[in-house]
């Protein structure tokens, strides 16, 4: 058991996914000494250099001039944002060819954008040198003492409206205003465009997987600027699924892909279906890519065939982190694992870690945790994954000393996209345990049981919807006899606003109660209540929010009540601002009572990879503990909550 003795200024925190992650995802990158030009981090060049011209042929350089005082601000920066001269302004081509390719393939972007803003009369007018860009022989020279001069202008032309609207064939059953076209109406391309494209979808919704567009007609009259469209559809019969084919699997058996994608013979057409079948293949991580295809034609019993191809990744992986707090010192993980362990993609995965290396001398007080998980999906049914586990941990927190052995099975259902339930056994043995109360130990049975309903866009990032959980873990402690009952309850919810949401609101509630055992003694130190910490309460220690004796020792508590809220600000497309507060209490009452409710408060970096944001928050408590933390820094992968 360790007291407070001095303030403590954490700098990481000790659950998953924090800055060992990181370190962990970058230390097994690719690295090529070769090609390692410069270094850059957040986009910010921090040395070496960063120039492409050795890397192309015959370089030329440009210089661009778009005219754009006639143009509106919106179109100004539409035209703008697809111009590649524009973009590229400051990189080399190949050749003097070069240029003017880059200038041709700049000229159809542009006036395609126009088409967007349904400017069809809109003319665009790109010189190199001077002279016009279809006037230039089939293999120009250009000087080279200065950059090459191109000049684009634009004459952007009226605003057409919609016109005539004729829909024919099968879409002559349907409402044309439902897809954005109405007589005076928005005549852009993309309009027209996804107005088709909509139709379509909307008859393979309804089971007509062999609906398609068999005409779009576009007609500009310039002397209305109008623009009459007529779009045919043939949509096809209404089909069943049919034969499921399997391709580019080697050790996943087919059968178990079939199974798992739940595509089944017979069930309604639905594009929807195949989607989902396509997501939850992939999530299984076993492949690295995922397809499935339909016939383009039906089978002679009237119903579709379909091909999933597969294409298997690595199945073995390892990894290695490292992490460092001035409260825990140097902390080192390892794991590895097997994605597809006897051909059905369950996995196995073996992971230790140890920590507070540096912090104490006595390698008795460091922690230590070994594990072992096996997961089985499809397990007695497609929608079933049995999860299996062995954890031995010895932990040496400020509040207890214990060396714990869990073991643990849990079957989870998925009801639905958005629900699954869970419900399992668990023992759990504690020996030595070391607290407040004296040195105890606990044999723990538990009934772990959980509902999850999850509506979020995105796991890691999330603009949208909520993640709500309810979980009850009646329990029984052998060694003393003792009947107890942990509840716990939490919803996160996200709203973005803007546009592209570039502010995202986001707000967390977590609730939970023991109920049982005569005194807070009889529950194991492990199975109490605390907060603080990057996963809670931000500027607070890892479970520094606890009731305290007398003698400064923290005891846990039988409730809790945490909230976070955040306002997740992008600064640009990878840099992201969130300042935020978090709050909490931990009493030793069966409801908490908020008698001493603790506030963290701070600001957070966020910079946006594709397996997710990377975030460093620092927070300070805004009702500090005497002799307790002065501030925290927090890092990880993914947002907060």
């Amino acid at each position: 058991m360790h007291k407070r003795t001095e303030p403590r200024k954490s700098i990481a925190y000790r659950q998953a996914g924090t800055v060992a992650a990181v370190a962990a995802a970058l230390a097994l990158g690719p690295f090529c000494v070769e090609n390692a030009f410069a270094f850059k981090i957040f986009g910010i060049k921090l040395w070496g250099k960063d120039d492409t011209t050795d890397q192309v042929s015959d370089p030329v350089h440009y210089s661009v001039d778009f005219k754009a005082d006639n143009l509106d601000k919106d179109l100004k920066e539409a035209l703008n944002d697809s111009s590649m001269l524009v973009a590229d302004k400051d990189k080399a081509v190949s050749g003097d060819l070069g240029v003017v390719v880059k200038a041709r393939d700049d000229r159809d972007r542009l006036i395609a954008t126009l088409y967007e803003k349904a400017r069809y009369g809109g003319v665009v007018t790109i010189t190199i040198n001077g002279t016009p860009l279809d006037a230039l022989p089939p293999t120009p020279a250009f000087g080279r003492s200065k950059p090459v001069a191109v000049v684009i202008s634009v004459d952007p032309g009226a605003v057409f409206k919609l016109g005539k609207i004729n829909l024919l064939g099968d879409a002559a059953r349907l409402d044309a205003s439902r897809y954005g076209l109405v007589r005076g109406g928005d005549a852009g391309s993309l309009t027209i465009l996804k107005a088709g494209d909509k139709m379509v979808a909307d008859f393979k919704n309804e089971g007509h997987p062999l609906a398609r567009l068999d005409k779009r007609d576009v007609l500009a009259d310039h002397s209305t600027n109008t623009v009459d469209v007529s779009l045919k559809v043939d949509s096809g019969p209404v089909a069943p699924f049919g034969n499921v084919g399997v391709t580019g699997q080697k050790s996943v058996d087919p059968d178990f892909i079939k199974r798992y994608a739940r595509i089944n013979e017979g069930k309604p057409y639905s594009p929807d279906d195949l989607k989902k079948a396509s997501d939850r293949l992939r999530k299984l991580g076993v492949f690295s890519s995922v397809t499935i295809r339909e016939a383009d034609k039906l089978a002679p019993d009237g119903s579709i065939p379909t091909t999933i191809e597969v294409s298997e990744g690595k199945q073995r992986y390892f990894g290695v982190g490292a992490q460092y707090s001035t409260i825990d010192g140097f902390g080192l993980q390892g794991y590895w694992g097997h994605r597809n362990l006897t051909g059905r993609a369950d996995s196995l995965r073996i992971e230790g870690s140890v920590s507070r290396l540096g912090e104490t001398t006595d390698v008795g007080q460091l922690d230590y945790t070994a594990g072992i998980t096996y997961v089985r999906p499809a397990t007695f049914y497609p929608s079933a994954t049995f999860t299996a586990a062995l954890k031995m941990q010895s932990l040496h927190p400020d509040a207890y000393d214990a060396n714990t052995v869990t073991g643990s099975g849990s079957l989870a259902y998925e009801i639905n996209d958005q629900d699954t339930v869970t419900a399992g056994g668990e023992v759990s043995y504690e020996s030595d345990t070391t607290d407040a109360f004296g040195k105890r130990n606990y044999l723990t049975v538990a009934i772990p049981l959980e509902y999850i309903r999850d509506t979020r866009d995105n796991k890691l990032d999330p603009t949208e919807g909520y993640r709500a959980a309810i979980s009850a873990k009646p329990s029984y402690e052998a060694m003393g006899g003792t009947v107890f009952s942990s509840f716990e309850g939490s919803v996160t919810g996200y709203q973005g606003v803007g546009a592209n949401n570039n502010v995202v609101f986001a707000g967390k509630l977590a609730l939970g109660s023991l109920i049982g055992a005569n005194s807070i003694e009889d529950i194991p130190a492990t199975r109490r209540f605390y907060a603080g910490g990057g996963g809670s309460v931000r500027g607070y220690g890892y479970q520094e929010i606890s009731p305290y004796n007398s003698k400064g020792d923290a005891l846990g508590g039988r409730s809790y009540a945490t909230a976070s809220f955040e306002a997740r600000v992008k600064i640009t497309d990878t840099i992201g601002v969130v300042p935020f507060v978090d709050m909490g209490s931990v009493t030793d009452t069966i409801a908490p009572d908020f008698s001493d409710l603790r506030i963290g408060a701070g600001v957070g970096l966020r910079y946006a990879t594709p397996f997710g944001p990377i975030r460093l928050d620092v927070a300070v408590p805004l009702k500090k503990y005497n002799d307790g933390t002065a501030y925290g820094i927090y890092a990880g992968i993914g947002q907060a909550f």
